[in-house]
């Protein structure tokens, strides 16, 4: 959970929310500047921006909790958003660069799956019981 889904998002997001065009940048999109009026695509990266700034402090607490639900709860959506962005950027609804965030969303799903499924195997699959 520590590679794939925590600091990642929160970074991301808070990149968005402090620099709108560096963002833009990373995505391989114009900036705010060189934008149409009426055009409300900061508005839109400010709102997505926030929501992954949540989405990595919800996934920093579900680890410092050792939530094991959250974890397999991440697996299907993360394989959603591999195949939603994929095809997305293969469609030419989205930019190119958006197979590459859906290949990480897919490469931490399978990874996640195959740790959740490694500690099942193993017995280790959730905190030891209280004493």
């Amino acid at each position: 959970m520590a590679v794939f889904g925590e600091a990642r998002p929160a970074a991301l997001g808070a990149v968005g929310l402090a620099s709108p065009a560096t963002q833009l940048a990373l995505l391989g999109l114009a900036a705010p500047g060189e934008r149409a009026a009426g055009d409300l695509t900061p508005a839109f990266l400010t709102a997505s921006s926030m929501a992954a700034l949540n989405i990595g402090v919800y996934y920093v607490l579900a680890a410092l909790a050792d939530w094991r639900a959250f974890f397999r709860w991440t697996v299907p959506f993360r394989l959603l958003t591999c195949t939603v962005f994929t095809i997305a950027a293969l469609t030419g609804r989205a930019p190119g660069v958006f197979v590459g965030v859906g290949l990480w969303e897919g490469a931490g799903a399978v990874v996640t799956g195959a740790a959740l499924l490694l500690e099942r195997r193993r017995g280790t699959d959730g905190p030891a019981p209280a004493p």
